[in-house]
């Protein structure tokens, strides 16, 4: 199957409203309560090796809501080969809880066989364009559908960088016809970051290939911002979803949370506030205006999403 077909499949995805990631903490409340929630979003690595209460769990939620696979692994602009036996496992993952979509980072997150766990930045440039356009082409081959790739938060750029990231974006979903999630408070982030305007970066994307956008607050640390996943929304972030969601025409919008998790109402509470910013004329934008005060400095990382609080707090004595 080719780019065109790909992205033929992208433009008939779903638009799937408000959802929330799936998360450990409210496991039981959703089984027991079936909240009405639209979609929930999965860490794919959180289950596409387990076959105990998670695997089962993801199955009966399944039943009742559409899901979304999430991951964090992929590395897709890693100079290691892509590891097939990771590909295998999610296709088959996907096909099990038939996933609406499966996505995962512009990044790449290790080398010579070593997680860092991390989504580390790539530089852009036609050279990293082409190895990732080729890496793209065989996981979406592996899969049979179309992948969607997120742009990451970022705090440094590389030098040889010479394609801003939006235009990265288009020309790989161009080559490739993969779609793009577009991540709002990593745009906001890394504009902050690296002193670029978050409105240009919005005119150069590609909205008619953003088939999902993620929502999630982040940690002003004064000189900078991290993308924590540990709080409320910023009024900036929530001015610039506005922008953005008018402009895909109404892609699927979810909330990360992944630290200090609150109950799951007030997780879906958060969410639905997105309503409020889906209506109306797009006023006046003072998007780094009345920023939160500096907060602690926690750093968000990817094994936050897929240990467990048993497997987190557990530990093996000599």
């Amino acid at each position: 199957m080719g780019a065109a077909e790909y992205a033929s499949q992208v433009r008939t995805l779903p638009k799937l409203g408000l959802g929330v990631g799936l998360r450990n903490e409210h496991f039981n409340h959703i089984l027991s309560e079936r909240p009405n929630v639209d979609w929930f979003e999965a860490i794919s690595e959180n289950f596409m090796d387990s076959g105990g209460r998670p695997g089962w769990v993801i199955r009966q939620i399944a039943e009742h809501y559409p899901i979304v696979l999430h991951g964090v692994s992929l590395s897709i602009g890693s100079a290691d080969p892509l590891n097939e036996g990771y590909l295998a496992r999610l296709k088959l993952l996907a096909d099990d809880v038939q996933a609406k979509w499966v996505s995962d980072h512009l990044c790449w997150t290790g080398v010579l066989s070593i997680n860092s766990h991390d989504l580390l930045p790539l530089p852009l440039n036609e050279e990293t364009l082409g190895h990732v356009t080729s890496r793209v082409h065989h996981v979406q081959e592996v899969l049979g559908r179309p992948l969607i790739l997120e742009n990451p938060s970022t705090y440094a750029s590389f030098q040889t960088s010479d394609i801003p990231e939006p235009e990265f974006l288009r020309a790989l979903s161009d080559a490739t016809g993969c779609g793009l999630l577009l991540d709002v408070n990593n745009v906001y982030v890394s504009c902050f970051n690296d002193g670029t305007d978050p409105l240009e970066y919005l005119e150069k994307i590609p909205f008619e290939k953003v088939i999902q956008m993620h929502l999630a607050g982040h940690t002003n640390c004064g000189e900078f911002l991290l993308d924590t996943h540990d709080q409320p929304v910023t009024r900036g972030v929530w001015e610039l979803f506005r922008l953005a969601w008018q402009r895909t025409g109404g892609a699927a919008t979810l909330l990360e949370w992944d630290g200090d998790v609150p109950a799951f109402e007030d997780l879906h509470a958060e969410v639905l506030k997105a309503r409020e910013f889906m209506a109306g004329e797009v006023e006046a934008l003072h998007l780094y205006q009345g920023a939160a005060a500096p907060g602690r400095a926690r750093v968000s990382n990817p094994v936050d999403h897929i240990v467990s609080p048993v497997r987190g707090h557990s530990r093996l004595d000599a």
